[in-house]
């Protein structure tokens, strides 16, 4: 089958950004594998849920770019721009994952439980005791932040540097603006591991400098910056717009809010249900067709770079019953906020208790809570989705 013509353009444009989901159910109904011509080059979109998690673990999806070049161009050119994990296919991919495992272990993550509920209830004493707030700003950026660079050994001065970068980057930027975010942030993570090697501590920087498997294979200093850049970037972006989407998507729909205040045992199973239907990651980072790849009928070319669509996905009713609803009390699993399969995000337990702890001690704190604009703004980026500010009036404390 062979793709249709249109740009694909309207995709990026217009209405998309508030609501992405009408045109996400145009494309599982008529297209559920199409080409986007975009200013950048063609670029392949999978939409229907089944297909997605197929093709996170298909290996001729690979994240080797080199796969856009003719045949005879790709071995005189380097695998990745930097070795960063999300970017590598295995064995490379394979052996960071595993390095990095050591110190990034579900354990560890479930200890800073405490120390995360600590940061909450110090952000929600920081808040006014009424009137208006935007809890984007106030709340919802800085609780992942101050977890994320606390975990990895980052100076509480240098935080708004890095939440600002890391903005550039991922945001619609021009692509000299996202190149010197990138720079900067390179630079001052470089000089942050020399200093965790001659003044180590017990975060989680210092241990990556020092960890190494049983043949004493370790990180090089290319691989810790890029590794720590990983940390930083998906380490908070995820948990930003999940608690951010979290509170809106309960603010809008009272009944949900009503059915945790009744239930607050729900609150585990309400935080996947705000990852599946706002997903905080629209699609996940680009894949290269290794060779011709036919999906729903419709053949993806050797060469093509192709997005799968996590949010498209997710709100597919093939697979989750009247996806478009929000259900706190869904009990339907399977979600792929987080990726699936070997490159499924190594923070996705540290990202739940983030979003739990999160919204259910403001909601707690907050209960007459109330949106205080109705035209918010969302974050142009086919990487990630949230708003850019939050006002919402914040009533009495409980």
């Amino acid at each position: 089958m062979a793709p249709t013509t249109t740009s694909g353009l309207e995709l990026f444009d217009g209405p998309f950004w508030s609501d992405p989901y009408p045109a996400y159910a145009e494309l599982r109904a008529d297209e559920p594998v199409r080409r986007l011509d975009l200013p950048d080059g063609p670029m392949w979109i999978i939409a229907r849920y089944e297909d997605a998690r197929a093709a996170f673990v298909d290996a001729r999806f690979s994240k080797d770019w080199r796969y856009t070049l003719p045949a005879d161009q790709r071995a005189a050119m380097p695998a990745a721009p930097t070795p960063m994990m999300l970017l590598l296919d295995p064995p490379d991919h394979t052996r960071l994952r595993k390095l990095v495992s050591r110190s990034f272990t579900a354990r560890r993550m479930a200890g800073l439980r405490p120390r995360v509920q600590e940061i909450a209830d110090d952000l929600l004493a920081d808040l006014p005791a009424g009137g208006t707030v935007d809890l984007m700003a106030h709340y919802a950026f800085l609780l992942p932040v101050r977890v994320i660079c606390e975990l990895l050994g980052v100076p509480a001065e240098d935080r708004d540097d890095f939440g600002r970068w890391s903005s550039t980057m991922i945001d619609e930027s021009p692509q000299d603006e996202k190149f010197a975010a990138s720079q900067k942030l390179s630079e001052y993570l470089a000089g942050l591991i020399d200093r965790k090697r001659t003044e180590p501590d017990d975060a989680l920087l210092s241990a990556l400098t020092q960890v190494s498997d049983e043949d004493g294979d370790a990180l090089s200093q290319e691989e810790l910056v890029a590794m720590a850049m990983l940390l930083l970037i998906a380490g908070h972006e995820t948990t930003v717009n999940l608690i951010g989407n979290g509170i809106l998507g309960l603010l809008t729909h009272p009944e949900q809010r009503e059915i945790l205040a009744d239930k607050p045992e729900l609150w585990p199973s309400a935080v996947e249900e705000f990852l599946r239907w706002d997903s905080p990651v629209t699609n996940a980072p680009v894949r290269f067709a290794a060779e011709d790849v036919e999906v729903a009928g419709t053949t993806i070319p050797e060469g093509a770079v192709v997005m799968l669509g996590i949010a498209a996905a997710n709100r597919d009713d093939a697979r989750f019953a009247d996806a478009a609803r929000l259900d706190v009390s869904r009990d339907d699993r399977g979600h792929l906020a987080f990726g699936y399969g070997l490159h499924h995000c190594l923070g996705a337990p540290l990202a739940r208790i983030e979003g739990e702890v999160a919204l259910r001690s403001l909601f707690t704190a907050r209960p007459d809570m109330a949106l205080a604009a109705s035209d918010l703004t969302h974050r142009r980026s086919t990487l990630v989705r949230g708003v850019t500010e939050l006002p919402v009036r914040l009533g009495e404390p409980a």
